[in-house]
């Protein structure tokens, strides 16, 4: 496992779209039909990177506690499934039942997706605002595996609630974890 930190690319940058398959659900989805009309977030993760492992129960505290709040939350696993099996789509419908994801885990079969975002680790984190334009791109917060620190997702909070505020933050951290497996 290569650690990877994520690409900071220029707040204020327009969300792209996408149509892409759900993979608990089966149906095709857009940004359109996921966003919300008050903050985003745009999560790629995957099924077997230990940093995402070691995230999974605060994204899913995160994205039951916002979505009260009128957040999305979105998934997308881009990663090549032919060399990493482990993250094809009928692990991550199982992965996403057993977690109870409160959130859609979208697979980004032709990794264009990703490459749109600029997307370089899992977990790798965008908040875009109500009108999709990027406030925040980033880390969850400083726990890692085996670092001792406290699993808060602390940094993407702070980020969530600027947003939802019109406001972004000026302190922002590049993610950490496994590489995208690119095909």
């Amino acid at each position: 496992m290569a650690l990877t930190e994520s690409n900071m690319i220029a707040i204020g940058t327009p969300a792209p779209n996408f149509h892409l398959k759900d993979t608990v659900s089966h149906n095709y989805y857009s940004l359109d039909d996921l966003k919300s009309k008050r903050a985003t977030v745009i999560m790629f993760i995957c099924n077997h990177c230990p940093f995402v492992i070691h995230v999974n129960s605060e994204l899913v505290k995160m994205a039951n506690e916002y979505k009260h709040k009128g957040v999305s939350f979105i998934a997308i696993n881009s990663n090549d499934v032919d060399n990493y099996p482990e993250d094809a789509p009928d692990k991550m419908s199982i992965v996403a039942k057993v977690l109870k994801y409160p959130f859609p885990y979208l697979f980004d079969k032709r990794q264009e997706v990703a490459k749109a975002y600029d997307a370089a680790c899992t977990p790798d984190f965008y908040v875009f605002d109500g009108d999709l334009k990027l406030s925040y791109r980033g880390r969850l917060d400083k726990s890692r595996p085996g670092n001792n620190e406290p699993l808060t997702g602390e940094d993407l909070r702070v980020a969530i609630d600027a947003a939802l505020e019109g406001k972004v933050i000026e302190a922002q951290y590049p993610s950490a974890g496994c590489n995208i497996k690119w095909k």
